[in-house]
């Protein structure tokens, strides 16, 4: 049983043995796509933010890893309080151990490898460039999961791969940095397979759950990762660090990975990829508006091509999942 059909055992769960209407169900499938459709916006937007915490903390001397060792582990500890309050069970088997293992590696992956890119390009580009999982998603569900190779999927890889050149090359000829868009590549990539799993691996349990594993193995996977690099991780210095640790910690991390859960589950990876759309905006206009970055018609042609691949996407038609109750 996929995860995004697992959903509808904790809504329908009540109404067993009990004879249910049409209407309610419909009621119900509406219910669940709004529900859906509210946590993928809110998710992008608080994803979003990334640069915000990230630049702030990176202008006060902390390094990559220990920025993200922050993140992760604050929230892990928020997380588990947050589970004991609701009095859920901890335990998981050994079989989802496993796969909530992979789900922790895939988003060790795209985080470091994106706040990485943070150091070699502007935050809004390449946020930006990050954009393109949800063409990734489609063409992966596409050749691992044989849903149809769509014209419509075909013309969104090519209108983002233009958006990737126009933002990597300026007017001037100058280039991005090429370390700085593989490494975003290489997030977008990994997050778009974090999302597939989400929705296609047997998790029975809820996104706090999930995520309380998740964020569990990117805290040790990063303090790991700094070890093995040689980044140092200190307390953050001043009041102003630890407020933007826990605005990592909170917006990006805790709010932003259950509402990606809850929008997967209920409207699937492809579409929830799709309602990410104003995840880049977000992170540009903080550039902009925060850090100052730059901003050409150029760049907002680029942006404007990588948005339009997603729109294509979005209102291509959809192949039909069975549904198992």
């Amino acid at each position: 049983m996929e995860i995004a059909n697992f959903a509808h055992v904790h809504v329908l769960a009540p109404l067993c043995g009990k004879r249910t209407s049409g209407n309610v169900l419909l009621l119900m499938s509406h219910r669940e796509k709004t529900i859906g459709i509210l946590s993928g916006i809110v998710a992008a937007v608080c994803y979003g933010t990334n640069p915000l915490g990230a630049l702030k903390l990176y202008a006060e001397g902390m390094t990559t890893g220990g920025v993200l060792f922050y993140r992760f582990g604050l929230a892990w500890v928020i997380m588990l309080v947050v589970m004991l309050l609701r009095g859920e069970r901890l335990w998981v088997s050994w079989g989802e151990l496993r796969t909530l293992l992979g789900l922790g590696l895939l988003f060790i992956a795209s985080s470091v490898s994106l706040y990485l890119s943070f150091r070699y390009m502007e935050a809004g580009v390449a946020s930006t460039i990050l954009f393109v999982y949800p063409v990734i998603t489609a063409v992966i569900m596409a050749v691992l999961f044989h849903e149809r190779m769509t014209l419509a999927v075909v013309a969104a890889l090519v209108l983002s791969l233009a958006g990737v050149v126009l933002l990597y090359v300026n007017g001037g000829g100058v280039t991005l940095s090429t370390t700085g868009v593989l490494l975003v590549l290489l997030s977008a990539v990994t997050y778009a397979v974090y999302i597939i799993v989400v929705d296609r691996s047997p998790l029975p349990m809820s996104s706090f759950k999930i995520n309380l594993y998740v964020l569990m193995v990117c805290a040790l996977g990063v303090l790991l990762f700094s070890m093995a690099t040689g980044q140092a991780i200190t307390l953050p210095r001043t009041a102003s660090s630890w407020f933007y640790v826990g605005w990592l910690a909170v917006v990006p991390g805790i709010m932003a990975l259950c509402l990606m859960v809850y929008a997967a589950k209920y409207v699937g990876s492809t579409s929830t990829a799709v309602l990410g759309a104003l995840e880049p905006l977000t992170a540009v206009l903080i550039g902009i508006v925060v850090f100052g970055e730059s901003f050409s018609a150029r760049i907002a042609t680029g942006i404007l091509l990588i948005l339009s691949s997603v729109v294509i996407v979005a209102l291509r038609k959809q192949p039909e999942r069975t549904e198992t109750i």
